[in-house]
């Protein structure tokens, strides 16, 4: 590559008047060559804007100092008002501690004149103590008048009082009614076949009689093949008949009961 080719390829020949000029500046600012007005213009905008860069910066500062001084004047108030709140609590304990001391002088006093016997007024007689004595022989007295121990009349008095209450209670108790407790039984019949008569199986069954014992009515009642069944209802007292009565008895007559079943049972 020869000279002239390295030296088209620099950049400096497109920016030579910004070099001519910095070096026109440079010579000039070294001979002490004033500069031109624009330059003195541009350099007063600037001095201004120093000054009142410092103006603001100095105004900030009075206003933080102000606001210094104004906190610490506050301060001090009130660690001022603290100290004489702090006087004033000091005395109200003190105060307190000596109404204290007095009321214990006085309790002391007090306890003290109580041991002691009161002395009568000059001119007066002490009034004669009373004899502890008699208090003693009054409420010996009051002891022997009182019996822990009771008489045998009063035993006996009482014995017959509580022997004719429990008369009376059985007597009231005997004459309420009692109640009987009975039930409704219907009994279910059944004969051997077709060919029984049973007219006379409920003749049988009626036969059956007992204290307590009370027959109702009574139905034919078909199972089966021609055969009928004997439905009979009867009422009867708990404590004196029962299922098991009914139930043996009625099938004592072998000829014309098979078996007996209880169909329905309800307390009355």
């Amino acid at each position: 590559m020869s000279d002239l080719q390295c030296l088209a390829q620099e950049n400096i020949w497109f920016d030579k008047s910004r070099y001519d000029e910095a070096e026109r500046r440079f010579y000039e600012g070294a001979n002490g060559i004033p500069q031109a007005p624009q330059e003195k213009d541009a350099s007063a905008i600037l001095q201004d804007i120093v000054n009142a860069r410092q103006t603001i910066q100095q105004s900030l500062d009075e206003s933080q100092n102000a606001s210094r001084s104004e906190d610490h004047g506050e301060l001090v108030s009130r660690m001022k008002s603290l100290e004489l709140d702090n006087k004033n609590l000091h005395k109200v304990v003190d105060d307190l501690k000596a109404m204290l001391s007095k009321l214990e002088s006085r309790m002391s006093e007090l306890e003290k004149s109580q041991g002691k016997p009161t002395r009568p007024a000059p001119g007066l007689q002490a009034a004669p103590a009373p004899n502890p004595k008699v208090v003693v022989k009054e409420e010996n007295e009051e002891d022997d008048d009182i019996d822990l121990f009771g008489s045998d009349e009063e035993d006996e008095e009482a014995e017959r009082i509580k022997a004719q209450r429990v008369q009376e209670y059985a007597a009231r108790k005997s004459a309420k009614p009692v109640l009987i407790a009975k039930s409704s039984i219907l009994l279910d019949v059944k004969p051997w076949d077709d060919e029984t008569d049973m007219a006379k199986l409920e003749e049988c069954v009626r036969s059956v009689q007992a204290d307590g014992l009370l027959w109702g009515a009574s139905k034919l009642v078909p199972v089966g093949y021609g055969i009928k069944k004997l439905q009979i209802n009867c009422v009867v007292e708990d404590d004196k008949v029962g299922t098991d009565m009914l139930e043996e008895e009625i099938t004592k007559f072998e000829d014309f009961v098979q078996s007996v079943d209880v169909a329905a049972f309800n307390k009355i």
